[in-house]
């Protein structure tokens, strides 16, 4: 079944801003949002800076859900939301079989795993909530969504690290083509707490940088791993024809998406499982490389996949195309991260805008990296790449819908 599958509604939730408006704002701008960790107390850690959400959960999901949920479901929640709210859909208008709802997320409901972890061995299981067999799951976003909105359609869950929240748009994609209406799709993260930095710290990825302005810089001879950061993008997916049909604008075009496996410990230091995942997006967009105006980077920090990373984009690209890494400025989300891309090419396709990377020292490569101030573009179509730790590579193509 031949579906051109349209983003219509897009809900971030990030250190810069929550709802398109004050996301792009902030993003566009090129601000460094990164600051000393507040969640926890850092003293005595080696990772103390981060990218945290100014967030009120009482003000912006049902009271019951904040109970429930994890920091990260309740991110989830409160972006399908806004999603919703910008697609103008709203659950009851469909049949509640012909939505579904597919989330991504790394770590889970780490805040939840932890305390009730900390409960159950200080005080014993009694004292558990009986939503810790629930919030901790790396499902329980879908789970939530799906249930408060009666979205009875194709639901689920991916798991591939930052890969997922481009992964989860291509499920969603092919969820259409397989007869679903509308779909939820994104990913959620709040891995701000020691239970989960501690494994990424341990195999070496997390920054020991102090300094905001030092703490997370890709692509610079100076970069020393990435800051975490917390967030959430959710988006409404659905056909160019049922959006036509509901009046709902168009955003952007999901053209293209591909995905390899590199099979290695943490990031491929060869690049080829990218290239290969960049390649088949671009097949299934049927585009060619010097089509595409923009590149949003993975931007590891690591400087053994950055210089992976660029040296991909050079052999498709040269040296001509934008290359731009917002992240750099609010931290790196885990799955959120490249949901966070997407919706920042999204917005920029819509302005003709390339967001800039904040800071960068001492460039790796001669690749034409957008820095510290906006850069006004015509733009059709954005790359967004995203690799995940042990070998998930990803690549989504994105049109501007009048392309």
């Amino acid at each position: 079944m031949t579906v051109t599958a349209v983003i219509t509604g897009v809900g971030p939730i990030a250190p810069g801003g929550i709802g398109a408006t004050e996301f792009w704002q902030a993003t566009s701008a090129g601000r460094n949002l990164l600051a000393p960790i507040t969640r926890f107390d850092p003293e005595g850690t080696p990772v103390t800076v981060a990218g945290e959400v100014g967030f009120d959960a009482d003000e912006l999901i049902e009271r019951h859900y904040v109970v429930q949920a994890d920091r990260a479901t309740q991110f989830g929640l409160a972006a399908a939301d806004l999603a919703m709210a910008d697609a103008l859909f709203s659950p009851p208008a469909l049949n509640p079989f012909a939505a579904g709802v597919i989330t991504s997320s790394c770590v889970g409901g780490a805040e939840s795993g932890q305390r009730g972890l900390g409960r159950l061995w200080r005080d014993g299981p009694h004292h558990l909530s009986p939503y810790q067999s629930i919030a901790p799951l790396h499902a329980a976003t879908t789970g939530q969504v799906s249930v408060r909105d009666t979205m009875k359609g194709p639901c689920g869950v991916i798991v591939t690290d930052e890969a997922g929240g481009i992964d989860a748009l291509a499920h969603a994609r092919r969820a259409l083509r397989r007869g679903a209406r509308i779909m939820i799709a994104g990913a959620a993260e709040a891995p701000l707490c020691p239970y989960a930095l501690a494994p990424q710290y341990f195999a070496r990825m997390l920054t020991e940088s102090a300094d905001p302005d030092a703490a997370y810089l890709p692509f610079s001879h100076g970069a020393c791993g990435y800051a975490p950061a917390e967030g959430a993008a959710m988006f409404v997916v659905e056909s160019a024809a049922d959006a036509a049909e509901r009046g709902s604008r168009p955003r952007a075009v999901i053209a293209g998406h591909g995905a390899t496996f590199s099979a290695v410990a943490a990031f491929d230091p060869s690049g080829e499982g990218l290239e290969m995942a960049c390649r088949k997006a671009l097949t299934a967009a049927r585009c060619q490389p010097e089509d595409i105006d923009v590149v949003f980077a993975d931007a590891t920090a690591i400087p053994t996949a950055d210089r992976a990373e660029a040296t991909v984009i050079k052999s498709l690209f040269g040296t001509k195309v934008p290359v731009t890494a917002p992240k750099a400025g609010f931290g790196r989300a885990y799955a959120s991260a490249s949901a966070l891309d997407v919706a920042a090419a999204v917005l920029s396709l819509d302005h003709g805008i390339i967001p800039p990377i904040p800071a960068l020292a001492e460039p790796i490569d001669d690749l034409d990296f957008v820095v510290g101030a906006p850069r006004r573009a015509e733009l059709r179509t954005a790359l967004v790449l995203a690799r995940g730790y042990g070998g998930m590579n990803s690549a989504l193509v994105l049109h501007r819908p009048d392309h």
